[in-house]
């Protein structure tokens, strides 16, 4: 799937209505098998997940980000699927897997996580995490050393930033977690166009924003999504997950894999980790974003697939 890599503004976003109905290039989503798992989860109940595999081989399994569901690893699960079983769940709170009313602290999500796993029976497998799920997979790691064989992290957030705080003290201003309700509700579709950014921004769909909005369409999918930015991407988090690093090695080969540009998610998030994780090796992506596995996905396919063979 080549893409165009003629960008001569990154990150410019088209009008709205000038959305194509489908992304160019197309993609293989089409082509994977959809089922529903039942996890039994200590922290969110009995919940279904909505799961996509493609392929047969060693399990290759791939975690999406905060306000993404599976279908944004769209462009690289056939490639990857040549060689591995992928498997590629939605979060609980995302896409179609159920939105149980509770927190999402990073903390239940890293262990779900590994509930999923011992439910798929894929404990040991290789896996790819970007943004928040980058996140909750080295926190999964930390919780259980056997969790993976090797970890590639596209593009996470680590630092406790002043954004995070200023983050948590906003959504807890009274009014707040309403008014940002109203926001989503009024438009889930043009709230998504708005607030994932790629690079090349050419990349968006109608089929995209629909995908991403539906969760968003309904009052569960706002709550949880408000949960996520208020406790998953809390700065207190990252603060736990500095300490943790600081007083335990890193238990499994861990690949960071981070852009140059990120208007999310700044670059030095990557350099922070490898200093706190000096045996990680650390990849800079040229051209490309938040989600790289969009906007380039030739160079990360590689990349996995070159660390993973290892």
């Amino acid at each position: 799937m080549a893409h165009n890599r003629a960008v001569s503004r990154p990150f410019v976003r088209r009008p709205f209505a000038e959305l194509p109905e489908t992304p160019s290039p197309p993609h293989a989503w089409g082509i994977t098998s959809a089922l529903t798992v039942e996890v039994e989860s200590q922290h969110f109940g009995r919940m279904n997940t909505h799961v996509h595999t493609l392929g047969a081989g060693p399990p290759l399994l791939l975690v999406h980000g905060l306000m993404t569901t599976s279908y944004s690893w769209r462009y690289v699960i056939a490639q990857l699927a040549e060689h591995y079983r992928v498997i590629v769940p939605d979060l609980p709170g995302a896409g179609r897997s159920d939105k149980p009313p509770v927190h999402y602290h990073p903390e239940a999500l890293a262990t779900w996580i590994g509930e999923l796993q011992r439910t798929l029976g894929i404990v040991g497998c290789d896996a790819v995490g970007n943004s928040l799920g980058g996140y909750l997979c080295m926190l999964r790691a930390l919780e259980d050393p056997g969790a993976f064989r090797r970890l590639v992290n596209i593009h996470s957030p680590a630092h406790p930033d002043f954004r995070y705080s200023a983050l948590g003290t906003l959504l807890g201003t009274p009014g707040a977690q309403s008014l940002l309700d109203w926001l989503i509700r009024r438009d889930p579709e043009r709230w998504v166009w708005r607030n994932v950014h790629y690079y090349d921004e050419r990349r968006k769909s109608r089929e995209e924003t629909r995908e991403y909005a539906a969760p968003l369409s309904h009052p569960d999918g706002r709550r949880a999504f408000t949960s996520y930015l208020r406790d998953a991407m809390s700065a207190s988090g990252f603060r736990r997950l500095r300490q943790r690093l600081s007083t335990q090695t890193f238990p499994v080969p861990l690949c960071l894999l981070y852009s140059r540009m990120d208007p999310l998610v700044p670059p030095r998030n990557g350099p922070y980790l490898q200093s706190l994780i000096p045996a990680a090796q650390l990849r800079w992506l040229y051209d490309t974003s938040h989600f790289a596995h969009v906007d380039t996905p030739e160079p990360v396919i590689a990349a996995v697939r070159a660390f993973f063979d290892a």
